[in-house]
């Protein structure tokens, strides 16, 4: 298997920058994503806080994780399969992409994820801190014969297309 990133924290400062709840700041608590199985795709994502959504909430969620991914990957974010099939758990924006250039970025590649439960049931979801939430596929990717990309990513979300 070919290793093509890494992932780590990151910094305390950062967390606590983007660190929006009431709730204590649980940075030295951030568990790593990691994946359930040697034979799992995707590395899961762990809540850092309680948190409940009721149909139609959403919450962004800073997981105060970042990752290192060589060049020709990307990581994508989407909820955890169990959740998504029970709960309708949906990432706000579909699927999340984390581009190899974000880890410098002036947030430091800082990995948010905004979730919304859009269960039609009246199911409220409940996840406690620690709890794995949503999951980070690698996948390789291309680009075409006539690419001449030659920007620098500076800023973190949706920053690729503000010059």
């Amino acid at each position: 298997m070919q290793k093509i990133a890494q992932f780590m924290k990151v910094s305390p400062e950062r967390f606590a920058a983007d660190w929006e709840f009431d709730a204590p700041n649980p940075y030295g608590e951030l568990k790593l994503p990691r994946r359930g199985t040697a034979g799992s795709a995707g590395y899961d994502f762990y809540s850092p806080l309680d948190f409940t959504l009721a149909p139609g909430e959403f919450i962004k969620i800073p997981t105060g994780i970042r990752a290192r991914i060589d060049e020709g990957w990307v990581l994508t974010i989407y909820p955890r399969s169990g959740q998504g099939f029970k709960y309708r758990l949906q990432l706000y924006n579909s699927v999340g992409v984390i581009d190899s250039d974000y880890f410098g970025a002036a947030n430091e590649g800082h990995i948010q994820i905004k979730i919304v439960n859009a269960n039609e049931e009246g199911k409220t979801l409940s996840v406690r801190r620690g709890e794995a939430f949503a999951q980070g596929v690698f996948l390789p990717y291309g680009v075409t014969v006539d690419d001449d990309a030659a920007e620098l990513r500076t800023g973190g979300f949706g920053s690729t297309d503000r010059k």
